[in-house]
C-alpha cells in the first residue's frame, strides 16, 4: 500500500539526516518508527488496569451502598441534626 506523507521542512530535514544516519532509506525509516509506535500503543494499560490496585481498597464493607444511597443520606442528616440539638 502506497501513502502519500507531507512534511513541514524542519521535520524533513531531521528525517533525511537520520535515515542518513542510520544508513537507511527514509521509507525503511518512517516504517520502523511506525511499527515502534504501534506495538507501543497495542501495550499501553488499559483504565481499569491502571486503577485496578486501587478498587476496593477503601472497602467499607457493605456491599448494597449504592442501592441504599437515599436511606443512607436521610441517617446520616439526622443524625447530624440530632447531634447539633443536644449542644
Amino acid at each position: 500500500m502506497a501513502i502519500s506523507l507531507r512534511l513541514d521542512d524542519k521535520l524533513s530535514s531531521r528525517l533525511v539526516a537520520l535515515a542518513k544516519a542510520k544508513g537507511m532509506s527514509k521509507s525503511e525509516l518512517i516504517r520502523k518508527c511506525l511499527d515502534e509506535y504501534l506495538a507501543g500503543e497495542e501495550q499501553k494499560p488499559t483504565a481499569w488496569e491502571l486503577g485496578r490496585p486501587l478498587f476496593g481498597c477503601f472497602n467499607s464493607g457493605q456491599g448494597d451502598l449504592s442501592a441504599r444511597a437515599k436511606e443512607i443520606a436521610t441517617e446520616r442528616i439526622r443524625a447530624k441534626r440530632a447531634n447539633k440539638s443536644r449542644r
